[in-house]
C-alpha cells in the first residue's frame, strides 16, 4: 500500500514546494476581499499538507506548512523578505522590562521571602541569579508548568523588581508609551488585516463542533472520504484501562497502545484509526462499550480528516502568532486589540471571550497552545492585561462552572489564569471596586454547595470519590479569594470600602451556612453504626482559615470598615442565635450568695457543633477593636452595650466542654470521626481560627460580666454544678461507694475546667488581648516547643502556624531564644532552648497536646534537677491585659473561684478516696500561683493614689464561712506542705508560701524594713535545713537497699559456679590456650615473615573452635569434621570497571578464563561473618522455602529476598545472603604432606619441567579421546613419550575433606557460577572453578582498592566480617579443585600457563595487554596443585607458587612498561631509587623496544620509568600479599600494619621478591628474553603501539561517583531541560540521574519502558543492568531523593546528599502553591506531612555524598536495600522494576 502511495505523495509534495510564498502574498496585496482569498488558499492547501495518513509526520508537515501557508502571511505582513522585515522590527523594538519566561514542567523557580509581595511571585533561574534576591532569604520550588517569571513587574516585588538583564536604563522612565509609534502605518494596517483573519480562523476551527463538515468558507469541492477515530484524554480512566481497551478496539500491539495512550495523555487527543467512516465508527463503538461499565466512557469522535487537518493547522497558527509578536511590542499590541475587539454579536463575542468560554470543550493540547498565546500577548501588555482582567472577571462565574464540571486538572483550565490576574494588587483592587469580584467569587462558591439542612447550614453527603473530586474543584474558588485578598490596601477609596463590605456581607452569609454545621449528639448505649461525614466540613474550614485571617487584616487597616464589619458580624451572630431561649427552659444557679439565670442545657445530651466561624470572626474583630484602640476612641459608634455576654460565650463554651468530655471518655461510642474533629480543632493548621478564637471569645465574655456568674454558668455546662454547690460532697462520696468510672469522669472534667480557667487568665499573648506584639507571640510558641525537646528547623516550622504567605515569622526571633547545633554525618541540625528562656515556661501552655505537656514537664523538671534547683514549675510572670480585657483577672479572686480552690484543697487534705486527683491539685496550685504573681505585679506597678482592688492574699488567709468553718486556703497549703503523699508538689507549695510572704510584705509597707527581710531568710533557711535532712535520710535508705541487692546477686553467682564447676574449668583452659597462642605471636614476628615459597614461614597449627548461631553448639574446624559455613552474598559488580559497555552476549558459551584488565564485570563475595553448621543452615533454608510457598498461596506480597534465587536472610543479623562459604584450614597444609627430596629447581628448570608435564598430559588427553583400535600404536607412543622423572599422570590423590565439606564446596562453587554467568546451576560445568577463582581475585582487588582510597594500612585492623570473609573465600578457592574433575583443572592450568609461556597447542590466547595479572596469578596458583599432586620428583608446592608469582610479576612489569605514559613529569628526580634500578629498568625498556620494532615511544629517564613501575605494580603487590596471607595463613609483618609509608620494601620481603624487582629479569635472563620476545610479537601489541587500539595503563584509577554541583538548583535546571528520549521532545516527568555514570533517564513512565528478560521494566531498572550489573544508584531530581535499585524487585529510598542551611534534606521539593493546594482532601487530612516540604535552598554535603560512595565501593547497596525493606514493609510492595 505504502509503495503505491509513494510516487503520488512525492508528486504532491513537489507541487507544494513549488508554491511561492512571495507570489501568494503579492496576490493577497492586490485582493479586494482579503478574507475570501486567504480562506480559499487555506481550504485548498491545508488538507493537502496535514492528515494524509494514519500517522502524522510532524517535521514534514511543519516544513510544508511554513512554505505554503505561513510563508505568504509573513511576506504579506512585512511587505518584503520576512528575514529582513522581522530583523528591522526587532531593531526598532525597545527591549521589554518584563521577563515573561513561561515555565516548563519541573523548572526551578525562586521566590524571595523578604521582597515578594506574595509567594506566587517567582523568578526564573537566570533572572534570580542576576537579581539582588540571591543574597536574601529565598525559597526554591519546581514549577508544575504554566506560570511565568515575574521579573520586571514592579507590583510583584517590594524591592529589586528588575534583574541585571531587564534593568531600566537611567534615561528611561516607567511611563507607558504606545508601542505602535515604532511601526509604519502600512505595517500596522497589514498586520491588523492578517492577524484579524488568522486569529478568527483559528478560533472558529478550534471551537467548531461538527464532526464531518467544515465551515462553509472552508469547504472543498472535491472532498476525500477519509476519517479519523479520535480518542480524547480524560482524568478518570487509568493508563492500564486505555491500553487494554485500545488493544481490543484497534487490534494493535501493547507497545503501540502505550504509544497512543502516552500521546493522548500528553496532547489531549490522538487518532487511533484512519480510514472510511464505517471502519472508524466500529472502533469507536468498541471503545465506548469497553469503558462505560464503571465510569463515564472515554470520549471518542469520528472526525473527517479535513477537519482534523484544519484544527492541526489552527494550533500551528496560534503558536506562529505567539512567535511573531515576540519581534515587536507593536505587533503584540495589535494582536491584543484584535483578540479583545467586540464581535458583531455583542457581549462575549470577542475572539478571546469565545476561546475562554469554549475552554472546557477543547482538548488539552489546544488549551495549552492558546493559554501560552494569552500569556505572551495579553498578560505581557499592561494596557490589555487590565482589559483582559475585566473580561475574565465578567465571565468568572461561567468559567468556574465549566471548570467544576470539566475533569481536567486545574493547570489545563483557563480558570487557572486567576493566579496571574488576581495576585496583581492594582488589578485585584480594581476588580473588587468595579466588578464586585469579591462578592462574585463567594456567591459562585456558594452556588456550588447547594446541599443545606433545615436551618440552612451546609450539609455534606457521604464523601465518595466523585464528591471529593467535585468538592476539590470548588475549593479552588477559595484559593482565588485568597489571591484577591493577599495584598492589603494601603489607602481606601469609598468605592473600595463599599465593595469590600458588600463582599464581607457575602462572606458572612457563607460563614452563617457553616455556623453549627455537622452537629453531633452523644451516643449512649450502643456504639455508632456508621461514622458520620466530617472531613468535607473540616477541609472547608482549613481552606478558609487564611481567608478569615486576611479579611480580619483588611478590616484592621481602616477604622470605618472595622466598625461596620463588627456591627454586621454581630447582627449575623444574633440571627444565628435567633431561637436562643426557645424550648430551652431558664434555670437559676446560686453559689456563695451569688445567683445567675441561664438556660438548662446539657452538652452530653443535646446537639453540639464544633463549627462556629461567625462567633470566632466576631472574637477576632473584637480583639482588633482593642488592638487598634477603636473601642476607646469611638465607643458611641460601637454596639458594645447591646452585647449579651452569656450569648457570646454560650457556643464556644459548649465546644470546649465537648473537648473536655471527649477527653474524659464520655463520647467513646461516637467513634473516630469525633476524635479526628477534636484533633484538628486543636491542630496547628486550624487552631488559629478555631480553638484560639473560642478562648478569645470566652475572654471577651468574662471581661464583660461578673466572674462569679461566668463561673457558675461554666460549672453548669461542665455538669459539675452539683458537686461544688453541695457542701461536704467529698465526705458523702467517700461514705457511699460510688461508680468508679463516674468519679474518674468527674475528676477529669474538674481538671479540664481548671485548665480552661488557667487558659482564660493566662493566655494574653495575642496582640489586643494582652499588651504584647506579634513577635512576643511567636517567641512564646517557640520557647514552649523547644521546652519539650530540641527540634530541627522543619519540625519547628511545622509546629508553628503559617500565615497566607507560608511564613511563620520564626527566623526573626529564633536567635533570641535558641542556639543552633549543626548535624553530623546523619541526622539533622537542632535548635536548643537558651537556658535563660526557661523561666518563661508555662506548664499549662494552651497549645500543648496532652502528650507534649507531660514530655515538657518531665524535661523541665529534669533540667531543674541537673541544675540543683527545686523542681517547682511556677507560673511565669505575664504581660498585663489590654484595658478592654483588664477585668479578666478578677476571676482569680472571685468567691466561686475561691470556693473551688478551697474544695479541692479540702479533698486533698482529707485525702479521701478517689474524689480528688494530683492533676486537679496541681492545677489549683498553678491558679493560686498565678493569682499571687498577678497581685505582686499590681503592687509593684501601682500608682500613688490608686486603690488596689486585687486582694487575693487577704482572701486566702480567711477561713471558710460559718456553718462548716473550714480552714483558710493558706492554712490548708501549710498542712499539705508536709503531706507524705504529695512529694512531687512539695516544691511548688513551698514556692507558693514563699511568694505569699513576699506579696504580704509588699502590701504591708512600700519601704520594707531589714528586720522583716531577715525573718524571711531565717524561715527560708530553716525550711531548707529540714529539706536537706529529709534528702539525706532518703539517700541513706536507698544506699542500704542497693547493698542488700548486690549481696543477694553475688550469693546467687557463687551458687551457680558451684553447680557448674566442669563448665567453668573448660572455659578457663580455653582462655589460657588462647592467650598462649597470642603470646606465641611475637616469637614468630622476630624472624622475617615470608608468605610463600620454599622459605615460607611455618606457623604452628592453631585450633579454631566456632559456635553455630542456630544450634549454639561449638565445633572445631578441621578437614574431617562436619562442615561449618558462613552466610555469604555473591553479586556481579562493575564497581572497578573501566568499560561498562561490555556485557556477555552468550553466557552459555562464554569462556571466562582470562579477565581483561578493564575488569568490566567481576563477581564480588561479601559476608556478614555469622557461622552455622552446614546441616543447620540447610534445615533453616528449607524452612524458609516452605514458608515462602505457603505465603504465596495465602497472599501475593513480596518479601525483601527472593527465595527462588536462593536468597535468604542471615538468621542472626537479617543480612541478605544467597549462599554459604565453608570454613576451612589453610588448604596448602592439608594437601602438602609430602617431603622435599631434592634441591628446588630455579625458574628456568621449573618452566622446562612444567612444560614437559603439560606436554605429557596433552598427549595423554589426546590418547584418551582417540578410539581404542589404535591401542598398539598408543603403547608405542607411550614409550616414545619420555615422562618427566617422578611424574605419574595416572595418579589420583585422595580427597582429604569430609562428605559434608565436599558438598558445601560444590554448593558455593555452583552459586558463584550461577550468579556470575547468569545461567542455570550446573556442578559439572568446567567453568565453575574459573568463576570461584575470579570471585576470590575480584573481592581481594575491591578490598585493596577501598583500603588504598581511604589511606588505611593493608593489614590494619580490618572489620572481622571482612577478615572472615576474605579468609574463607581464599581458602575455599584454594580447596575447590578437590571437588572438580582433575583433568578440567589441569586443562585450565595449561591454558593459563600458555598465556605466559608460549606452547604449540594454544593459538587463540589473549595478548599480554589484555590479561589482568592478578586474576591470572590467582588462577595459576590455585590450579597448580592439580598438576603438582601427580609430581613425585620432590618439587614442592611452595616452589611452584614462588615461580608462578615471579613469572606473573615480570609479565606485569612488562605490561606496565608497554602502557606507561612517557611524558616528563615536572617533579624533581628523587635519588631515593638507586642507580642500579634505573639502569636495569632502562636495559629492560631497551630490550622491549628492540622486540617491538622501535614502535615503543622514546625512552625517558630511568628514574621516571622506575617510578612508573613502582607505582603501577603497587596494587598488584598489595593484592598478592592479601591473597597469600589468607591462603597460607602466614601472619603479616608488623611494619605493614601501620599506615603512612608505601611499604614497598616490606611487601617485597613478605612476598619473597628482591627489592629491586628487575633482578628477577637479570637472574633469568635467557628464558625471559624468549618470553618477552613472544609477548611483544603479538599482533595486538603492535596495534596498540601504532595507536590503532587502547589499553589500560597502570596503576588503574579508582572509580568514583559522578561530580555533583554545589547548588541543587543547577541540577533541577539541567533536569527541566531534559526531554524524554522516546516521546518526541516531551518533558520527562521524573528525570532521574545515574550517580555512577551521569546519564539522565526518564523514569517511572510508560514511554521509556523496555523489555528485559521477557519483562517490561522502567528506564532505571534497565539502566542498572547495563551500567551496574543489576545494581544502581540514582538521584530523582524533582524529588531530591536518592534511589537504590538491585535487580527487578529490590529498591529503597536513601537520604540525599543535599542539605539546607539547617542541616536537613528536603525530599520531595515543595511545589508552588498551585500544586500544593490541589492535593486530595483525604490526603490533606490524613497525612499532613505531604505539606511539610520546605523549598529551602539546598547545597551539597560532601560527607554524605562520600558515605553513599563508600556504600557503593563496599558493595553494600543490596545489603542496605535489604535492611531498609525489612525495617519498612511498605517498601516491599513498590513495583521497583517500573522506575
Amino acid at each position: 500500500m505504502a509503495s503505491e502511495l509513494e510516487p503520488e505523495v512525492q508528486a504532491l509534495d513537489r507541487s507544494l514546494l513549488e508554491c511561492s510564498a512571495e507570489e501568494t502574498a503579492g496576490k493577497w496585496l492586490q485582493a479586494t476581499d482579503l478574507t475570501r482569498e486567504v480562506y480559499q488558499h487555506l481550504a485548498h492547501y491545508v488538507p493537502k499538507i496535514y492528515c494524509r495518513g494514519p500517522n502524522p509526520f510532524p517535521q514534514k508537515e511543519d516544513m510544508l506548512a511554513h512554505q505554503v501557508l505561513l510563508g505568504p502571511m509573513e511576506w504579506y505582513l512585512c511587505g518584503e523578505d520576512p528575514e529582513l522585515g522581522f530583523s528591522k522590527l526587532e531593531q526598532t523594538n525597545k527591549p521589554s522590562h518584563l521577563c515573561g519566561r513561561v515555565f516548563k514542567v519541573g523548572e526551578p523557580t525562586y521566590s524571595c521571602r523578604d521582597c515578594a509581595v506574595d509567594p506566587t511571585c517567582v523568578l526564573c533561574m537566570e533572572c534570580f541569579l542576576g537579581s539582588i534576591h540571591r543574597d536574601h532569604r529565598y525559597r526554591m520550588t519546581t514549577s508544575g508548568g504554566g506560570g511565568f517569571c515575574d521579573c520586571g513587574d514592579t507590583e510583584a516585588w517590594k524591592e529589586g523588581p528588575y534583574c541585571q538583564k531587564h534593568e531600566l536604563n537611567t534615561y528611561e522612565t516607567e511611563e507607558e508609551e504606545d508601542p505602535l509609534v515604532h511601526l509604519s502605518e502600512d505595517v500596522i494596517a497589514r498586520t491588523y488585516n492578517i492577524f484579524a483573519i488568522m486569529f478568527r480562523y483559528a478560533v472558529e476551527i478550534l471551537t467548531w463542533e461538527k464532526e464531518s463538515e467544515l465551515p462553509a468558507d472552508l469547504e472543498m469541492i472535491e472532498k476525500s472520504d477519509t476519517y479519523y477515530c479520535m480518542l480524547f484524554n480524560d482524568e478518570v480512566h487509568t493508563y492500564e484501562q486505555v491500553i487494554y481497551t485500545l488493544q481490543k478496539a484497534v487490534n494493535c500491539t501493547q507497545k503501540e497502545a502505550i504509544g497512543f495512550a502516552t500521546t493522548v495523555d500528553r496532547d489531549g487527543r490522538r487518532s487511533v484509526r484512519y480510514g472510511e467512516f464505517q471502519y472508524c465508527e466500529q472502533a469507536k463503538s468498541i471503545i465506548v462499550r469497553n469503558t462505560s461499565r464503571q465510569t463515564k466512557p472515554l470520549k471518542v469522535q469520528v472526525m473527517h480528516s479535513s477537519i482534523v487537518a484544519h484544527q492541526n493547522f489552527g494550533l500551528k497558527l496560534l503558536s506562529w502568532l505567539g512567535s511573531i509578536i515576540g519581534y515587536s511590542d507593536g505587533l503584540r499590541r495589535i494582536l491584543c486589540q484584535v483578540g479583545l475587539q467586540e464581535g458583531p454579536d455583542g457581549e462575549n463575542s470577542s475572539l478571546v471571550d469565545r476561546l475562554m468560554l469554549s475552554d472546557s470543550k477543547l482538548w488539552k493540547g489546544a488549551r495549552s497552545v492558546y493559554h501560552q498565546l494569552f500569556m505572551s500577548s495579553l498578560l505581557m501588555d499592561l494596557k490589555y492585561k487590565k482589559l483582559f482582567a475585566v473580561r475574565f472577571a465578567k465571565n468568572y462565574e461561567r468559567l468556574q462552572s465549566d471548570y467544576v464540571t470539566d475533569d481536567h486538572d486545574r493547570e489545563f483550565s483557563i480558570a487557572d489564569f486567576s493566579v496571574q490576574i488576581f495576585t496583581v494588587p492594582s488589578l485585584a483592587r480594581m476588580l473588587i471596586t468595579e466588578e464586585n469580584l469579591m462578592t462574585t467569587i463567594i456567591k459562585t462558591f456558594m452556588d456550588h454547595l447547594r446541599h443545606r439542612d433545615v436551618q440552612g447550614r451546609f450539609q455534606f453527603e457521604r464523601y465518595t470519590a466523585l464528591q471529593a473530586f467535585k468538592f476539590r474543584r470548588v475549593q479552588s474558588l477559595i484559593l482565588d479569594l485568597k489571591y484577591v485578598l493577599i495584598s492589603k490596601p494601603t489607602e481606601w477609596s469609598d468605592g473600595l470600602r463599599q465593595k469590600f463590605l458588600e463582599g464581607f456581607d457575602a462572606f458572612l452569609e457563607l460563614l452563617k451556612c457553616m455556623q453549627g454545621m455537622d452537629p453531633i449528639t452523644r451516643q449512649v448505649g450502643q456504639h455508632i453504626e456508621m461514622e458520620p461525614e466530617w472531613e468535607a466540613a473540616f477541609t472547608l474550614q482549613m481552606k478558609l482559615t487564611h481567608v478569615i485571617s486576611m479579611i480580619q487584616d483588611w478590616c484592621a487597616l481602616d477604622e470605618k470598615v472595622l466598625i461596620e464589619a463588627y456591627k454586621k458580624c454581630l447582627a449575623v451572630l444574633m440571627q444565628c442565635h435567633g431561637g436562643f431561649t426557645d424550648g430551652e427552659q431558664p434555670v437559676t444557679l446560686s453559689i456563695c450568695g451569688h445567683s445567675v439565670e441561664t438556660i438548662r442545657y446539657c452538652v452530653s445530651k443535646e446537639k453540639v457543633s464544633i463549627h462556629l466561624p461567625v462567633s470566632r470572626l466576631l472574637a477576632g474583630l473584637h480583639v482588633l477593636l482593642s488592638k487598634s484602640e477603636v473601642a476607646y476612641k469611638f465607643p458611641e459608634l460601637l454596639p458594645l452595650s447591646e452585647l449579651s455576654p452569656p450569648m457570646l460565650i454560650e457556643h464556644p463554651l459548649r465546644c470546649l466542654v465537648l473537648c473536655a468530655q471527649v477527653h474524659a471518655g464520655m463520647w467513646r461510642r461516637n467513634g473516630f470521626s469525633l476524635v479526628n474533629q477534636i484533633y484538628y480543632y486543636h491542630n496547628v493548621k486550624c487552631r488559629r481560627e478555631m480553638f484560639d478564637k473560642d478562648i478569645v471569645m470566652l475572654q471577651t465574655g468574662v471581661s464583660m460580666m461578673d466572674p462569679n456568674h461566668f463561673l457558675m454558668i461554666m460549672l453548669s455546662r461542665f455538669e459539675l454544678y452539683q458537686i461544688f454547690s453541695t457542701p461536704d460532697y467529698g465526705k458523702k462520696m467517700s461514705s457511699e461507694t460510688p461508680h468508679k468510672d463516674l468519679v474518674q469522669q468527674n475528676n477529669t472534667l474538674i481538671e479540664e475546667m481548671l485548665y480552661l480557667i488557667i487558659m482564660l487568665v493566662g493566655e494574653r499573648f495575642i496582640p489586643g488581648v494582652g499588651q504584647v506584639n506579634a513577635t512576643d507571640e511567636i517567641k512564646r510558641e517557640i520557647i514552649h516547643q523547644l521546652s519539650i525537646k530540641p527540634m530541627a528547623h522543619s519540625e519547628l516550622v511545622k509546629s508553628l502556624p503559617e500565615d497566607e504567605n507560608k511564613e511563620t515569622g520564626m527566623e526573626s526571633v529564633i536567635e533570641a531564644v535558641a542556639h543552633f547545633k549543626k548535624p553530623g554525618l546523619t541526622g539533622r541540625g537542632m535548635y536548643e532552648l537558651k537556658p535563660e528562656c526557661a523561666k518563661e515556661f508555662n506548664l499549662y501552655f494552651y497549645h500543648f497536646s496532652r502528650a507534649e505537656q507531660s514530655k515538657a514537664e518531665e524535661a523541665q523538671r529534669k533540667l531543674k534537677r541537673q541544675n540543683k534547683e527545686d523542681t517547682a514549675l511556677p507560673p511565669p510572670v505575664l504581660p498585663p491585659f489590654c484595658p478592654l480585657f483588664a477585668s479578666l483577672v478578677n476571676i482569680l479572686q472571685s468567691d466561686v473561684m475561691l470556693l473551688i480552690m478551697r474544695t479541692v484543697l479540702q479533698w486533698t487534705v482529707e485525702h479521701s478516696g478517689h474524689i480528688w486527683s494530683e492533676s486537679m491539685l496541681q492545677r489549683v496550685l498553678h491558679l493560686i500561683g498565678m493569682a499571687l504573681q498577678e497581685e505582686k505585679q499590681h503592687l509593684e506597678n501601682v500608682m500613688e493614689e490608686h486603690v488596689i482592688t486585687f486582694t487575693f492574699t487577704q482572701k486566702i488567709s480567711k477561713p471558710g464561712e460559718a456553718p462548716n468553718n473550714s480552714p483558710s486556703i493558706l492554712a490548708m497549703l501549710e498542712t499539705l506542705q508536709n503531706a507524705p503523699y504529695l512529694e512531687v508538689h512539695k516544691d511548688m507549695i513551698k514556692w507558693i508560701l514563699k511568694t505569699f510572704n513576699a506579696v504580704k510584705k509588699l502590701r504591708e509597707s512600700s519601704s520594707t524594713s531589714p528586720v522583716a527581710e531577715a525573718e524571711g531568710t531565717v524561715m527560708e533557711e530553716s525550711s531548707r535545713d529540714k529539706d536537706k535532712a529529709e534528702r539525706k535520710r532518703k539517700a541513706e535508705i536507698a544506699r542500704l537497699r542497693r547493698e542488700k541487692i548486690m549481696a543477694q546477686m553475688s550469693e546467687m553467682q557463687r551458687h551457680f559456679i558451684d553447680e557448674n564447676k566442669e563448665l567453668f574449668q573448660q572455659t578457663l583452659e580455653l582462655d589460657s590456650s588462647i592467650s598462649a597462642v597470642l603470646d606465641n605471636g611475637p616469637v614468630v614476628s622476630d624472624m622475617t615473615l615470608t608468605a610463600l615459597g620454599p622459605a615460607q614461614t611455618r606457623v604452628p597449627e592453631q585450633r579454631q573452635c566456632v559456635t553455630c548461631i542456630l544450634c549454639q553448639e561449638e565445633q572445631e574446624v578441621n578437614a574431617e569434621s562436619k562442615a561449618m559455613v558462613l552466610a555469604a552474598f555473591v553479586q556481579r559488580s562493575t564497581v572497578l570497571s573501566k568499560d561498562r559497555s561490555k556485557f556477555i552476549q552468550d553466557p552459555e558459551n562464554y569462556d571466562p578464563l582470562f579477565m581483561h584488565p578493564d575488569l568490566s564485570c567481576g563477581i564480588h563475595t561479601g559476608s556478614c561473618g555469622h557461622i552455622m553448621h552446614a546441616h543447620c543452615w540447610q534445615r533453616y533454608f528449607d524452612s524458609v522455602q516452605a514458608k515462602e510457598q505457603r505465603r504465596q498461596q495465602r497472599l501475593r506480597l513480596h518479601t525483601s529476598y527472593d527465595v527462588e534465587n536462593g536468597e535468604f536472610l542471615c538468621p542472626l543479623c537479617e543480612c541478605l545472603s544467597n549462599t554459604v562459604i565453608p570454613l576451612l584450614l589453610p588448604p596448602r597444609n592439608v594437601f602438602h604432606g609430602r617431603l622435599n627430596f631434592s634441591d628446588q629447581p630455579n625458574l628456568t628448570q621449573w618452566i622446562r619441567t612444567i612444560s614437559q608435564q603439560i606436554k605429557a598430559l596433552q598427549v595423554l588427553r589426546k590418547e584418551e579421546s582417540t578410539p581404542i583400535t589404535a591401542s598398539s600404536k598408543n603403547l608405542e607412543n607411550m614409550d616414545e613419550l619420555h615422562l618427566p622423572e617422578g611424574f605419574r599422570p595416572d595418579f589420583h590423590p585422595k580427597n582429604p575433606y569430609s562428605e559434608s565439606i565436599k558438598e558445601m564446596l560444590a554448593t558455593f562453587g555452583t552459586a558463584t557460577y550461577k550468579v556470575g554467568l547468569k545461567v542455570h546451576p550446573n556442578e559439572e560445568d568446567p567453568r565453575v572453578p574459573i568463576m570461584c577463582w575470579g570471585s576470590c581475585a575480584y573481592t581481594i582487588q575491591s578490598i585493596e582498592r577501598i583500603l588504598s582510597d581511604e589511606d588505611k594500612p593493608l593489614f590494619g585492623p580490618l572489620p572481622c566480617r571482612l577478615d572472615d570473609c576474605l579468609r574463607s573465600l581464599t581458602r575455599f578457592a584454594g580447596a575447590h579443585w578437590t571437588v572438580v574433575s582433575l583433568s578440567v583443572v589441569q586443562g585450565h592450568f595449561c591454558k593459563l600457563f600458555a598465556s605466559l609461556v608460549p606452547g604449540d597447542n594454544h593459538r587463540d590466547l589473549p595478548c599480554i595487554l589484555d590479561i589482568d595479572m592478578f586474576h591470572l596469578l590467582v588462577g595459576l596458583v590455585l590450579a597448580f596443585p592439580s598438576l603438582q599432586c601427580q609430581d613425585f620428583s620432590g618439587i614442592s608446592l611452595g616452589t611452584g607458587d614462588l615461580h608462578i608469582f615471579h613469572l606473573v610479576t615480570m609479565a606485569h612489569i612488562v605490561q606496565i612498561l608497554l602502557t606507561s605514559c612517557t611524558e616528563k613529569s615536572g617533579m624533581d628526580q628523587e635519588n631515593a631509587a638507586g642507580k642500579e634500578e634505573e639502569l636495569a629498568v632502562l636495559a629492560l625498556y631497551k630490550m622491549i623496544q628492540q622486540y617491538t620494532g622501535s614502535a615503543l615511544k622514546e625512552m625517558p629517564s630511568g628514574w621516571h620509568l622506575w617510578r612508573n613501575v613502582k607505582a603501577g605494580i603497587m596494587p598488584f603487590l598489595r593484592c598478592s600479599a592479601l591473597f597469600f596471607h589468607y591462603l597460607n595463613g602466614v601472619p603479616s609483618p608488623p611494619e605493614i600494619q601501620a599506615s603512612g609509608t608505601s611499604h614497598f620494601e616490606h611487601l617485597c620481603n613478605y612476598l619473597s621478591l628482591p627489592n629491586n624487582l628487575l633482578c628477577l629479569f637479570q637472574e633469568n635472563k635467557e628464558i625471559m628474553k624468549l618470553m618477552i620476545e613472544s609477548w611483544c610479537h603479538n599482533i595486538e601489541v603492535k596495534r596498540y603501539l601504532e595507536g590503532e587500539r587502547d589499553a589500560i595503563s597502570y596503576p588503574r584509577e579508582s572509580n568514583k561517583l559522578i561530580d555533583l554541583p554545589e547548588d541543587y538548583s543547577s541540577l533541577i535546571n539541567q533536569a527541566s531541560n531534559f526531554s524524554c528520549p522516546k516521546s518526541g521532545g516531551d518533558k520527562s516527568r521524573a528525570p532521574t540521574l545515574c550517580l555512577v555514570c551521569g546519564t539522565l533517564l526518564c523514569s517511572q513512565s510508560y514511554c521509556c519502558q523496555t523489555e528485559l528478560e521477557g519483562e517490561d521494566v522502567g528506564a532505571c531498572t534497565a539502566h542498572t543492568y547495563s551500567c551496574g550489573s543489576g545494581v544502581g544508584i540514582f538521584l530523582r531530581v524533582r524529588e531530591c531523593q536518592v534511589l537504590f535499585l538491585a535487580g527487578k524487585t529490590k529498591g529503597c529510598f536513601y537520604s540525599p546528599p543535599y542539605l539546607d542551611d539547617y542541616g536537613e534534606t528536603d525530599q520531595g521539593l515543595r511545589k508552588g502553591w498551585s500544586r500544593i493546594d490541589e492535593y486530595n482532601t483525604k490526603c490533606l487530612l490524613s497525612d499532613m506531612c505531604l505539606l511539610s516540604r520546605r523549598g529551602n535552598p539546598l547545597h551539597l554535603c560532601r560527607e554524605r555524598f562520600k558515605k553513599i560512595q563508600k556504600l557503593w565501593h563496599q558493595h553494600s547497596i543490596t545489603e542496605e536495600i535489604g535492611h531498609a525493606q525489612e525495617a519498612n514493609q511498605t517498601l516491599v510492595g513498590i513495583d521497583w522494576q517500573h522506575l
